[in-house]
């Protein structure tokens, strides 16, 4: 009699078991659910995928200023040549000695942009 109930016990927490994992199973599987793990996911991968392009920016900063260095293009510019580097914009001067910078005044300076595909 022992020996019975003991499977008959084993049995029941079995079924109580399988029962359990289908149901969780089942309530994973739900449209509403499977829309959440995959937004979960696509932010996970946006993220990933910000912090390779930093780490890319940051190399690629880093290796631009070593070449610089190397080429010597970080070196001061000798009084005597006449280009200086120029900004594409430059902030404006204030409009009077009690007036200073408005929003959005800025004076614009000669640009030369090396974008290969700017006229293709």
């Amino acid at each position: 009699m022992l020996r019975r109930t003991f499977w008959f016990t084993a049995g029941a927490a079995a079924g109580v078991w399988a029962t359990t994992k289908v149901n969780r199973k089942l309530r994973q599987l739900t449209p509403e659910s499977l829309a959440v793990q995959a937004a979960d996911k696509a932010i996970e991968t946006g993220h990933k995928l910000k912090d390779f392009a930093l780490d890319v920016r940051e190399s690629m900063a880093r290796r631009e200023a070593e070449l610089g260095e190397a080429l010597g293009l970080e070196a001061p510019v000798a009084p005597d040549l006449p280009v200086r580097r120029h900004f594409a914009v430059e902030a404006a001067e204030p409009v009077g000695p009690d007036r200073p910078l408005e929003v959005g005044n800025h004076r614009k300076l000669p640009y030369n942009s090396y974008n290969r595909n700017e006229d293709h």
